[in-house]
């Protein structure tokens, strides 16, 4: 018997109704140099376009819009390294709802910047560590929900969220609709559930993958192994990919789902970034140009002569950083 999944097609195209008001529909890229080195036709969706630099304004939207008026009297928590907590900030802005945001203390500056710019309260804690008073992310913000009444706002861990995120993909096959590969980076899972969910209900036999670092493999294990694997936090380059345990309610989309979860090294994004600078002339940050990394690797199987979806999810990296970097 199939499994039910948790977010279908129509729940997509409900949040997609919800969030037209309050995000941008992202252009698409192409490049015939990329085209050449990897013997397929690539169609980039540019979420680094997307307000807040990252395709995350659309699932934050997708839940804020979903809050009834006593939730949104309470406010929102979230817990995020950084475009989840941007994303946070300025939909509650927006919708004039007060947003608590708690963030590793070792977040980059520019999203730490952001979301204290968006209006919201951050509350740091150290996540090499066991966080403050002995409490991890997720406790701190159980915690503060508890204080404030207020609701929580996963970044993956979430239908909604889920459903805001593939909306990005009804928008790529309204443009490309005959793709035969979607590649996505790969954290919590959460855009590529959405992503998933939204071209194999539009285009059943599409193959869809997503990219992890090799050092955040959490994704990839929990695939093979059929539950969620926690890992320690990862160290890798790529802080919007950061994450330590899939949810059961993506790693359950991405198992009847997704083809496969690749891994890209550190190296290898920097070269996806450098691409993306040179000849896209965009800036992308690590992780969101994780899926290009693994097409430029090889490691994505049979698109030679294949129209190929790739996300570029998000372009928040401070300029010193990029330009360290880009020196390696």
């Amino acid at each position: 018997m199939t499994t039910k999944l948790s977010v279908s097609l129509a729940d997509v195209r409900a949040a997609r109704e919800r969030i037209a008001p309050y995000v941008h529909r992202t252009p698409i890229l192409t490049s015939r140099f990329v085209d050449a080195l990897t013997g397929a036709k690539v169609f980039f969706k540019a979420e680094l376009f997307q307000r807040i630099g990252a395709f995350k304004a659309r699932g934050a939207f997708s839940r804020l819009t979903l809050l009834s008026e006593e939730e949104r009297r309470g406010g929102v928590v979230a817990f995020s390294s950084g475009n989840h907590a941007q994303a946070v900030a300025c939909a509650a802005r927006e919708l004039g709802i007060e947003a608590t945001i708690v963030m590793p203390d070792d977040a980059p500056a520019l999203k730490l910047e952001a979301t204290r710019g968006y209006g919201a309260e951050v509350v740091t804690y150290d996540r090499s560590g066991s966080g403050k008073g002995g409490e991890s992310r997720e406790a701190i913000a159980g915690r503060l929900c508890r204080e404030k009444g207020a609701t929580l706002v996963p970044p993956f861990d979430d239908d909604a969220v889920i459903a805001g995120q593939g909306t990005l993909a009804l928008e790529l096959l309204e443009e490309v609709p005959d793709l035969d590969v979607v590649v996505t980076p790969c954290g919590g899972g959460g855009l590529l559930s959405g992503v998933a969910v939204a071209t194999t209900g539009l285009l059943p036999g599409v193959r869809v993958f997503g990219v992890e670092p090799e050092a955040g493999d959490d994704m990839r294990q929990s695939v093979e192994l059929g539950r969620p694997v926690e890992i320690p936090v990862p160290k890798t380059i790529a802080d919007c990919l950061q994450t330590t345990r899939p949810a059961e309610r993506t790693l359950a989309i991405v198992r009847a789902l997704a083809e496969g979860i690749l891994t890209v090294s550190d190296a290898e994004l920097v070269e996806a970034m450098r691409l993306c600078l040179s000849r896209l002339k965009v800036v992308v940050e690590p992780g969101g140009g994780a899926a290009l990394a693994a097409l430029l690797a090889g490691k994505v199987p049979g698109v030679a002569g294949k129209k190929v979806g790739l996300v570029l999810s998000g372009g928040n990296v401070d300029p010193a950083d990029l330009a360290g970097l880009l020196r390696r």
